[in-house]
């Protein structure tokens, strides 16, 4: 199963020509889930070819306008083609009054049904059946949360010299006893799936956060991450100033992805607009010398997800 990870912005505070605001969109088998929503949102959808009919739901990290901008003009972006299914929208407190307040002055024509469901604590937001969306606190000016996508674990290897000797012939009883079913042998002895499978593999996971002070129990809710996407506002010269405006340094980011544990990459976002893109290699270096498997991400870089055996 697919899953790829766009960087539609990854620039913080105002947008630059080519450094929209920040977003991230994440496909899994040709569904779309859309991690905020800044200003050039659009563009890169756009300039990626996305069928933003396709996205399912939007998770809002904090209603700071860097972050939510670009959401509007989405929402009537979606009226435009024919969509069956409901819009989901998961973010903090005033959300609700964020996007209810844009389509009364904008006059709004939408014509599918929208679900907002607000985030008052830690836990699954969003779940479907072999994966769920979580959240968790961030510490910033405002209510504020990181996300977490995470697969659910996939069966063990089948065997099938195994389920041969165990008189399970090949057809439709090895798809059932994939799927966790137990069948009947050919000597009519009842086969477990766990006498054909190997340990259960993991499955993948993607953890989203901006803005926030850092603290160190953000590792935990990371933990495992096969893509950890962080921000990374500030050089490390500059953490009194990250601390007062509750933003992070790449550095801070990168003590995060190492103290976590089995996080494979780090992608540092949501850039300050002080930085020119000669300075961001600065930035780079800095958290790599903590975390080496460290990346800037950039406007439609496309980062694909495979599965780790």
């Amino acid at each position: 199963m697919n899953l790829e990870a766009f960087v539609l912005g990854c620039g913080g505070m105002m947008p630059l020509p080519n450094r929209h605001l920040t977003s991230l969109l994440l496909r899994r088998e040709g569904d779309l889930f859309l991690f905020d929503a800044g200003e050039g949102t659009q563009v890169s959808l756009r300039r990626l070819n996305l069928r933003w009919k396709k996205i399912s739901a939007i998770f809002i990290s904090h209603t700071h306008a860097d972050h939510v901008t670009g959401l509007p003009g989405l929402l009537m972006l979606s009226s435009q083609v024919d969509r069956d299914e409901p819009l989901y929208i998961y973010g903090p407190p005033r959300i609700a009054e964020y996007i209810e307040s844009s389509r009364r002055v904008l006059d709004m024509y939408i014509n599918y049904e929208i679900i907002i469901r607000e985030t008052s604590e830690a836990g699954i937001c969003h779940q479907e059946a072999d994966f769920q969306v979580r959240t968790f606190p961030l510490r910033h000016t405002k209510t504020c949360y990181g996300y977490a996508l995470e697969e659910h674990a996939r069966p063990g290897e089948f065997n099938p010299a195994r389920a041969l000797e165990l008189g399970v012939p090949r057809g439709p009883l090895w798809s059932r006893l994939q799927a966790g079913e137990s069948v009947q042998s050919d000597s009519g002895t009842m086969v477990e799936p766990s006498a054909v499978l190997g340990p259960a593999r993991s499955g993948r996971k993607v953890s989203f956060v901006t803005d926030s002070l850092y603290f160190p129990e953000i590792a935990a809710e990371v933990a495992g991450s096969d893509l950890f996407v962080c921000e990374g506002m500030f050089e490390h010269a500059l953490l009194d100033s990250a601390v007062e405006k509750k933003h992070m340094t790449a550095v801070q980011a990168a003590m995060l992805a190492r103290d976590a544990g089995g996080v494979k990459q780090l992608a540092l976002i949501h850039y300050s607009p002080r930085y020119t893109e000669y300075d961001l290699k600065r930035v780079l270096d800095e958290a790599r010398e903590i975390f080496p498997a460290t990346i800037l991400s950039r406007d439609r870089m496309q980062l694909p997800l495979e599965y780790v055996d």
